[in-house]
């Protein structure tokens, strides 16, 4: 990382080798993996533990041309996704011109390096496709739609199995509209649902499953289902759902792809339908289905799952703060860490109520529930214990309204609970 040429720069010399330099003293950085519009992708190395890692590179500068969203988007959206089919986003870091995401390694690459040399069998396609459809049903149910879903954002890790990643152009139901629709235009032309072209509002999570029907279709077939060198010619395709299925394709697998690439989004397939099709669930134990169906990987986290990403907000080397000036998760959710005891935090939060006239609705050893002066409004003020020394304070709104009295809790708990500056060793 030679061209980051910061005078602040928190590249670090971990054994003193000018050639073994590795960053924030954490992370040895190796090939380049890919790059894109304003990031590269180098795979890595954690110096404390010899994991690999995958560390995505954000230049600031590109930042100012628009895609600061982007950035801010991805961050939030990958920050409450913990689910065996997803890419893991570990840590944020940062310098003066560069922000750098510390992701889990897919040793697999794409998978559409593998389907774009032959296609599939039946049987490989729907392991993939159930993988999928796991990872987008926990999505959706936590109010994410990914919106570009397609191979090239399809990895694999090093025992095949399937990682979704790249939520930049993702929504989340904070971005939905009164009507109930999303409304911007994205995604990849060969993948988008034909509601996005109607430019009247859409639905995300049908979004995603029409999505989800082309990439089976391309798992099974070894092509696309719609394709045409004029963009006009392949937005009619896609509009009339017109496409052909190989002749290989057994009867089941062509009912479920034309209820998936069905162009009426009311009529289209429902990713719990989906778990109740017979192509879907053939060769599964019925205990598997219904295990299934009860979506096992809960978005809570414990403390033993909180790292540094989580931290963010109390480095003085890894603060976004100077980027996303006061960003707050899309949840209303602020965070900072603290070395006071819990029982001391929460003594200050007690006497901040008072002031504010708020009511503590409950109150257990590490979390207190809030109302508002109406009576209508209610913040949870939590605590995540991350080392013996260290405590996770985290302020979440239940709902929009009341932000004035939220915002002051906010604030003057902030400046009350003494908060420990971390600086990377020079």
């Amino acid at each position: 990382m030679a061209e980051d040429s910061d005078t602040e720069s928190v590249i670090v010399n971990v054994n003193g080798e000018d050639n073994k330099s590795a960053l924030f003293g954490k992370y040895e950085l190796g090939k380049l993996l890919g790059m894109g519009a304003f990031a590269k992708v180098y795979q890595a190395v954690d110096v404390r533990t010899g994991e690999g890692v995958a560390i995505k590179v954000v230049n600031k500068k590109r930042l100012k041309e628009g895609l600061t969203a982007h950035v801010k988007r991805e961050i939030s959206v990958m920050r409450r996704l913990r689910h065996p089919q997803i890419v893991r986003l570990s840590e944020v870091l940062a310098t003066k011109s560069k922000i750098y995401f510390v992701m889990e390694l897919a040793l697999g690459g794409e998978l559409f390096s593998r389907v774009s040399s032959h296609r599939f069998t039946e049987n490989l396609s729907r392991k993939y496709f159930r993988q999928l459809i796991s990872a987008v049903r926990y999505c959706h149910a936590r109010g994410v739609f990914h919106r570009d879903l397609k191979p090239e954002n399809l990895l694999l890790d090093e025992n095949r199995d399937l990682k979704v990643s790249d939520f930049g152009l993702s929504a989340m139901k904070e971005q939905i509209q009164s009507d109930g629709m999303l409304h911007t235009l994205c995604g990849t032309p060969a993948y988008v649902a034909p509601e996005l072209l109607m430019k009247n509002g859409y639905d995300g999570a049908k979004a995603d499953i029409w999505s989800c029907g082309v990439v089976l279709f391309l798992l099974n077939a070894g092509y696309l289902p719609f394709s045409d060198p004029n963009i006009m010619g392949l937005y009619r395709k896609i509009h009339k759902a017109r496409y052909k299925v190989p002749d290989w394709t057994s009867p089941d697998l062509r009912r479920l792809l034309r209820r998936l690439l069905y162009p009426d989004p009311d009529r289209r397939i429902s990713v719990d339908q989906i778990l109740q099709d017979p192509w879907f669930n053939e060769g599964i134990d019925p205990i598997d289905i219904i295990r299934t169906q009860t979506d096992d990987h809960d978005l809570e986290e414990h403390a033993n799952n909180l790292n540094a990403f989580d931290l963010i907000s109390s480095s003085s080397s890894a603060n976004l703060s100077g980027l996303f000036n006061n960003f707050v998760t899309p949840d209303h959710c602020d965070q900072f860490v603290s070395d006071e005891a819990p029982p001391e935090i929460l003594g200050k939060v007690e006497s901040l109520a008072k002031q504010l006239n708020l009511r503590i609705v409950k109150k257990t050893e590490r979390a207190m529930k809030l109302e508002g002066p109406i009576g209508v409004v209610n913040v949870v003020v939590k605590l995540h214990r991350l080392t013996d020394e260290l405590v996770m304070v985290e302020i979440k709104n239940k709902q929009r309204e009341g932000l004035v009295w939220a915002d002051a809790l906010r604030q003057k708990l902030r400046r009350l609970v003494n908060q420990p500056v971390y600086r990377v060793p020079q």
